[in-house]
């Protein structure tokens, strides 16, 4: 399997067809079907359902794609890092992070090293814990940003001198409004939203004193945009933490009265190998951390 062939597999996903693909790829059509005949030969099934005008992809197909962008992506990351010049600090550094304005600290540090080295490029990948290790473990994010991780033995990690203050959003014609903060009394029999990971670990379970099973969770949410818009349009309270939308006149922000905190960890994998940029970045990181622990 090349990576030609993953590149005119994904192409042809995309378009939805073989003619498209090989439109867009400049090359013939028997062409293209004649590769994507020969890559299905070779993982011994159908990669595509063709139909009268579209072709979809079967469950085979789908996990190739998948597996494809991986591989691409982390193909395209290796070149930039080998291809730097020796004499100069260059490259791509790939940081993934769920909502935390301890990603702050992050950006800082990032700003420093971009300035000194104009080349040097940082992509940013935000999610919630799972999505961000599943592309650390794989290689495709340099370090993690991430949220109360249970275990962390299998990195190396640095603790962000930041906590953030859990909370709910709720409407601003809402009883809740007015009160300073809210506490497991003010929610119970309400519906509750909250973060997906909150929910797993049972942050807001633990808070309001009672199992899962027993809280009135209308929906869940992987980042906090979306759990806003849930509470804005009344169907129900949003837990969340503070600072990570902008209030929109009709929500407000109420912290959790007793108070809950989360902290964060930067996060690498243990036996990585650094692209210069990559360990310019750490070294930045934790003079940013030094700087505000002091």
């Amino acid at each position: 399997m090349e990576l030609r062939e993953l590149k005119y597999f994904l192409a042809v996903a995309q378009a939805g067809s073989i003619s498209g693909a090989a439109e867009a790829l400049y090359i013939t059509q028997p062409s293209l079907s004649r590769q994507m005949q020969n890559l299905e030969r070779e993982v011994g099934g159908a990669l595509f359902e063709r139909g009268k005008r579209r072709i979809t992809l079967t469950e085979r197909g789908k996990l190739l794609k998948k597996r494809a962008e991986e591989m691409l992506e982390l193909y395209e990351k290796t070149v930039s890092e080998v291809s730097a010049p020796a004499q100069d600090v260059s490259g791509e550094v790939c940081i993934g992070g769920g909502e935390t304005r301890a990603m702050k600290i992050v950006i800082r540090a990032a700003i420093k090293v971009q300035r000194a080295h104009p080349n040097v490029k940082f992509r940013f990948f935000s999610g919630d814990g799972a999505a961000v290790l599943e592309k650390l473990d794989k290689g495709l994010l340099d370090f993690g940003l991430v949220l109360d991780a249970p275990d962390l033995s299998l990195y190396q990690s640095v603790k962000l001198p930041h906590c953030d203050r859990w909370g709910a959003l709720v409407r601003t014609d809402d009883e809740l409004a007015g009160k300073p903060f809210v506490t497991p009394d003010d929610v119970r029999g309400k519906k509750i939203i909250t973060s997906e990971q909150s929910a797993a670990k049972g942050t807001i379970g633990e808070w309001l004193g009672v199992p899962r099973e027993e809280q009135e969770i209308a929906a869940t949410y992987n980042l906090l945009y979306v759990g806003s818009q849930l509470a804005e349009e009344g169907a129900g309270i949003t837990f969340g933490l503070e600072g990570i939308v902008a209030g929109s006149g009709s929500l407000c922000f109420k912290p959790l009265e007793p108070p809950v905190f989360t902290h964060a960890d930067l996060i690498w994998k243990k036996y990585a190998v650094f692209s210069r940029a990559a360990e310019l970045f750490l070294a930045t990181f934790k003079e940013e951390c030094k700087e505000i622990y002091s």
